[in-house]
């Protein structure tokens, strides 16, 4: 899978709303998409089946957080649906990771890109000291979750824009960075706080952006994403 796409955020409440928004796209145009908590709650892994079937590519945004065995069970069943990417918390541990990785992988050696999320997009440093205990600025956290996940053999990370091109120093040019938390420079932010608008986010390291509201919301969902992608591609 080449990097460098817009990952459109399907984060409607069920499988009516989210095809009643993929079909405003022309037959030919099938976007990247990512299934989250939400619509995979009230759907079901039948709603991947479906994306699947439809001819999109699928990033399962699930965030696993649990014991290694756990989670490598999970992931494993995870795989079986052919998605393309898949997540779990960086905050885990490395055992996890690798715990993760292996339950991924196929029979036929083939498995998911597996990326790790380093702090949530909503999280800013007063948080990070004041909720969750940590001393360290967010940039050098995010860079040593972002070590820990190259260390396990990730594929990289899913971080804020701010923090993309410094993850590509520390970790490698090939080690991938997910980016949330991208509005247009129009639009509303919205309960995100470390943001930044696809333009930008294209320059700075990033190789997959994840859009939501500014594209699902928008008045002409497909002129928005055409939009998206002209501005991060460049």
């Amino acid at each position: 899978m080449s990097a460098k796409d817009v990952i459109v955020a399907l984060d409607f409440p069920g499988k009516a709303e989210t095809l009643a928004f993929l079909d405003r796209f022309p037959a030919g145009e099938k976007p990247f998409v990512k299934i989250g908590m939400e619509l995979y709650y009230a759907e079901g892994p039948d709603v991947v089946r479906e994306m699947k079937a439809r001819g999109h590519r699928i990033f399962l945004d699930l965030k696993l957080h649990d014991i290694p065995n756990t989670v490598k069970r999970a992931m494993a069943v995870l795989s079986r649906l052919d998605v393309d990417m898949v997540n779990l918390h960086a905050a885990g541990a490395s055992e996890m990771m690798r715990a993760a990785l292996e339950g991924l992988r196929r029979p036929d050696g083939s498995r998911p890109l597996l990326i790790a999320v380093t702090q949530l997009t909503s999280t800013d440093d007063t948080a990070l000291k004041r909720e969750l205990l940590i001393d360290t600025p967010m940039a050098e956290t995010v860079l040593s979750y972002a070590q820990n996940a190259a260390r396990s053999g990730l594929d990289g990370v899913v971080c804020s824009p701010l923090e993309a091109a410094l993850v590509k120093e520390r970790c490698g040019a090939d080690f991938l960075t997910v980016t949330p938390g991208i509005r247009f420079a129009d639009s509303a932010v919205g309960d995100q706080k470390r943001i930044m608008t696809p333009e930008r986010a294209g320059q700075s390291g990033c190789d997959y952006i994840v859009v939501g509201r500014p594209i699902t919301q928008a008045a002409d969902p497909v002129a928005a994403y055409r939009r998206c992608v002209k501005d991060f591609l460049g």
